[in-house]
Protein backbone atom coordinates (compact mmCIF):
# COMPACT_ATOMS: atom_id res chain seq x y z
CA UNK A 1 0.00 0.00 0.00
CA UNK A 2 1.62 3.21 -0.80
CA UNK A 3 1.47 6.16 1.57
CA UNK A 4 -0.39 9.61 1.36
CA UNK A 5 2.79 11.40 -0.39
CA UNK A 6 3.43 8.25 -2.97
CA UNK A 7 -0.41 8.58 -4.08
CA UNK A 8 -0.15 9.63 -7.98
CA UNK A 9 -3.97 10.05 -8.26
CA UNK A 10 -5.01 11.97 -5.33
CA UNK A 11 -3.47 14.39 -2.55
CA UNK A 12 -5.23 13.82 1.55
CA UNK A 13 -5.02 16.61 3.52
CA UNK A 14 -4.55 16.15 6.84
CA UNK A 15 -2.56 13.08 6.53
CA UNK A 16 -3.96 12.08 10.32
CA UNK A 17 -7.65 12.46 11.65
CA UNK A 18 -7.34 14.26 15.03
CA UNK A 19 -10.95 14.64 16.91
CA UNK A 20 -11.29 16.42 20.26
CA UNK A 21 -12.57 14.24 22.61
CA UNK A 22 -15.29 14.47 24.95
CA UNK A 23 -17.61 12.44 26.48
CA UNK A 24 -21.19 11.75 25.29
CA UNK A 25 -20.16 14.62 22.40
CA UNK A 26 -19.53 14.17 18.51
CA UNK A 27 -16.66 15.51 17.34
CA UNK A 28 -15.69 16.23 13.45
CA UNK A 29 -12.65 16.37 11.51
CA UNK A 30 -12.42 16.84 7.66
CA UNK A 31 -10.35 15.84 4.53
CA UNK A 32 -9.50 17.86 1.37
CA UNK A 33 -9.28 15.41 -0.83
CA UNK A 34 -7.66 16.48 -4.54
CA UNK A 35 -7.57 15.14 -7.74
CA UNK A 36 -3.79 15.53 -9.03
CA UNK A 37 -4.97 14.02 -13.00
CA UNK A 38 -6.20 15.04 -15.97
CA UNK A 39 -8.55 11.99 -15.67
CA UNK A 40 -11.65 11.37 -13.40
CA UNK A 41 -11.14 9.24 -10.00
CA UNK A 42 -13.27 7.34 -7.99
CA UNK A 43 -12.54 7.15 -4.30
CA UNK A 44 -14.18 4.79 -1.45
CA UNK A 45 -13.59 5.39 2.70
CA UNK A 46 -13.11 2.63 4.77
CA UNK A 47 -12.65 2.37 8.32
CA UNK A 48 -11.78 -0.80 10.73
CA UNK A 49 -14.65 0.62 13.26
CA UNK A 50 -17.32 1.45 11.27
CA UNK A 51 -19.63 1.78 14.14
CA UNK A 52 -17.53 4.27 15.76
CA UNK A 53 -17.79 6.88 12.58
CA UNK A 54 -20.47 8.20 10.14
CA UNK A 55 -18.17 9.42 6.59
CA UNK A 56 -19.88 11.37 4.47
CA UNK A 57 -19.49 11.32 1.33
CA UNK A 58 -17.70 7.57 1.86
CA UNK A 59 -17.83 7.49 -1.82
CA UNK A 60 -17.40 9.76 -5.04
CA UNK A 61 -16.26 10.92 -8.30
CA UNK A 62 -13.61 13.88 -8.36
CA UNK A 63 -13.58 15.66 -11.83
CA UNK A 64 -9.75 16.20 -13.09
CA UNK A 65 -7.93 19.02 -10.88
CA UNK A 66 -10.73 19.55 -8.70
CA UNK A 67 -11.18 18.18 -5.07
CA UNK A 68 -13.84 17.70 -2.59
CA UNK A 69 -14.07 17.88 1.43
CA UNK A 70 -15.02 14.36 2.93
CA UNK A 71 -16.34 15.08 7.07
CA UNK A 72 -15.61 12.37 9.30
CA UNK A 73 -17.53 12.56 12.63
CA UNK A 74 -16.96 10.27 15.39
CA UNK A 75 -20.11 9.56 17.24
CA UNK A 76 -20.45 10.29 20.52
CA UNK A 77 -18.82 8.25 23.04
CA UNK A 78 -19.78 6.63 26.84
CA UNK A 79 -15.94 5.88 27.83
CA UNK A 80 -12.64 7.35 27.81
CA UNK A 81 -10.15 5.09 25.40
CA UNK A 82 -7.56 3.66 27.65
CA UNK A 83 -4.99 6.62 27.54
CA UNK A 84 -6.72 8.44 25.25
CA UNK A 85 -5.25 6.08 22.64
CA UNK A 86 -6.90 4.84 19.54
CA UNK A 87 -6.18 1.91 17.58
CA UNK A 88 -8.74 2.97 14.98
CA UNK A 89 -7.35 3.73 11.30
CA UNK A 90 -8.75 4.47 7.81
CA UNK A 91 -8.47 3.55 4.10
CA UNK A 92 -9.17 5.87 1.25
CA UNK A 93 -9.15 3.75 -2.04
CA UNK A 94 -8.81 5.84 -5.36
CA UNK A 95 -8.82 4.44 -8.91
CA UNK A 96 -9.39 5.90 -12.45
CA UNK A 97 -12.87 6.03 -14.05
CA UNK A 98 -14.38 6.68 -17.60
CA UNK A 99 -15.36 10.38 -17.99
CA UNK A 100 -18.48 12.05 -16.76
CA UNK A 101 -18.97 9.04 -14.54
CA UNK A 102 -21.53 9.72 -11.95
CA UNK A 103 -21.04 7.87 -8.23
CA UNK A 104 -24.20 6.04 -8.77
CA UNK A 105 -23.03 4.82 -11.60
CA UNK A 106 -19.82 3.33 -10.16
CA UNK A 107 -19.86 -0.69 -10.86
CA UNK A 108 -19.85 -3.04 -7.79
CA UNK A 109 -16.16 -3.52 -8.35
CA UNK A 110 -14.74 -0.36 -8.62
CA UNK A 111 -12.80 -1.13 -5.66
CA UNK A 112 -11.37 -4.59 -6.30
CA UNK A 113 -8.04 -5.16 -6.92
CA UNK A 114 -7.78 -6.35 -10.68
CA UNK A 115 -4.96 -7.46 -12.88
CA UNK A 116 -5.69 -4.71 -15.50
CA UNK A 117 -6.64 -1.72 -12.66
CA UNK A 118 -4.93 0.83 -10.72
CA UNK A 119 -5.71 0.65 -7.47
CA UNK A 120 -3.89 3.28 -4.86
CA UNK A 121 -4.42 3.39 -0.90
CA UNK A 122 -3.92 5.49 1.47
CA UNK A 123 -3.88 4.73 5.53
CA UNK A 124 -4.62 7.03 7.97
CA UNK A 125 -4.09 6.91 11.37
CA UNK A 126 -6.43 8.54 14.28
CA UNK A 127 -5.55 10.40 17.33
CA UNK A 128 -7.75 11.79 19.98
CA UNK A 129 -7.09 14.70 21.44
CA UNK A 130 -8.79 15.09 25.02
CA UNK A 131 -10.72 18.47 26.28
CA UNK A 132 -8.53 18.44 29.58
CA UNK A 133 -5.54 19.32 27.64
CA UNK A 134 -6.74 22.09 25.08
CA UNK A 135 -8.24 23.59 28.81
CA UNK A 136 -4.70 23.47 30.44
CA UNK A 137 -3.30 24.75 27.05
CA UNK A 138 -5.33 27.56 27.50
CA UNK A 139 -4.93 28.16 30.44
CA UNK A 140 -0.98 28.41 29.68
CA UNK A 141 -1.38 31.16 27.04
CA UNK A 142 -3.17 33.23 29.75
CA UNK A 143 -0.44 33.15 31.32
CA UNK A 144 1.99 33.54 29.08
CA UNK A 145 0.13 36.62 28.36
CA UNK A 146 -0.87 35.54 24.56
CA UNK A 147 -4.40 37.77 25.13
CA UNK A 148 -6.00 34.38 25.81
CA UNK A 149 -6.33 35.47 29.84
CA UNK A 150 -9.38 37.24 29.57
CA UNK A 151 -11.68 34.72 31.43
CA UNK A 152 -8.89 34.46 34.32
CA UNK A 153 -8.82 38.63 34.43
CA UNK A 154 -13.12 38.41 34.15
CA UNK A 155 -13.12 35.99 37.24
CA UNK A 156 -10.63 38.01 38.95
CA UNK A 157 -12.41 41.37 38.78
CA UNK A 158 -15.83 39.36 39.79
CA UNK A 159 -13.74 38.84 43.45
CA UNK A 160 -12.97 42.21 43.68
CA UNK A 161 -16.10 43.19 43.33
CA UNK A 162 -17.84 40.81 45.37
CA UNK A 163 -15.22 41.42 48.14
CA UNK A 164 -15.94 45.37 47.57
CA UNK A 165 -19.47 44.22 48.42
CA UNK A 166 -18.32 42.13 51.67
CA UNK A 167 -16.24 44.88 52.85
CA UNK A 168 -19.43 47.98 52.39
CA UNK A 169 -21.04 45.57 54.19
CA UNK A 170 -19.38 45.01 57.30
CA UNK A 171 -18.42 48.78 57.06
CA UNK A 172 -21.74 49.31 57.59
CA UNK A 173 -22.39 46.80 60.46
CA UNK A 174 -18.96 48.41 61.99
CA UNK A 175 -21.42 51.72 62.09
CA UNK A 176 -24.11 49.93 63.53
CA UNK A 177 -22.17 49.05 66.47
CA UNK A 178 -20.69 52.22 67.35
CA UNK A 179 -24.20 53.76 67.74
CA UNK A 180 -24.93 50.52 70.01
CA UNK A 181 -21.53 50.70 72.01
CA UNK A 182 -22.47 52.93 74.59
CA UNK A 183 -25.41 50.65 75.59
CA UNK A 184 -24.04 47.70 75.08
CA UNK A 185 -21.20 46.07 77.59
CA UNK A 186 -17.54 45.86 77.22
CA UNK A 187 -18.12 42.62 75.25
CA UNK A 188 -19.03 44.32 71.65
CA UNK A 189 -15.23 45.66 71.93
CA UNK A 190 -14.19 42.18 70.94
CA UNK A 191 -16.35 41.63 68.04
CA UNK A 192 -15.53 45.65 66.95
CA UNK A 193 -11.58 44.61 66.77
CA UNK A 194 -12.43 41.46 64.88
CA UNK A 195 -14.63 43.88 62.29
CA UNK A 196 -11.67 46.13 62.09
CA UNK A 197 -9.17 43.67 61.06
CA UNK A 198 -11.01 41.17 58.98
CA UNK A 199 -11.90 44.89 56.71
CA UNK A 200 -8.73 44.82 56.89
CA UNK A 201 -7.77 41.50 56.01
CA UNK A 202 -10.21 42.44 52.79
CA UNK A 203 -8.81 45.64 52.03
CA UNK A 204 -5.57 43.97 51.54
CA UNK A 205 -7.39 40.96 49.15
CA UNK A 206 -8.63 43.96 47.00
CA UNK A 207 -5.39 45.48 47.00
CA UNK A 208 -3.35 42.26 45.59
CA UNK A 209 -6.62 41.67 43.26
CA UNK A 210 -6.26 44.85 41.84
CA UNK A 211 -2.50 44.97 41.45
CA UNK A 212 -2.91 41.19 39.61
CA UNK A 213 -5.53 42.53 37.16
CA UNK A 214 -5.55 45.81 34.61
CA UNK A 215 -7.65 47.98 35.32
Amino acid sequence: MSGVGENQLISIVPDELKFLFELEKQSYCDLKVANKTEDYVAFKVKTTSPKKYFVRPNTGVIQPWDSCIIRVTLQAQREYPPDMQCKDKFLLQSTLVPPHTDVDDLPQDTFTKDSGKTLTECKLKVSYISSSTTQRSSESGATNGDGNGSETISRLKEERDAAVKQTQQLQHELEMVKKRRMNSGNGLSLKLAALVGLIGLIIGFILKLTLASPT
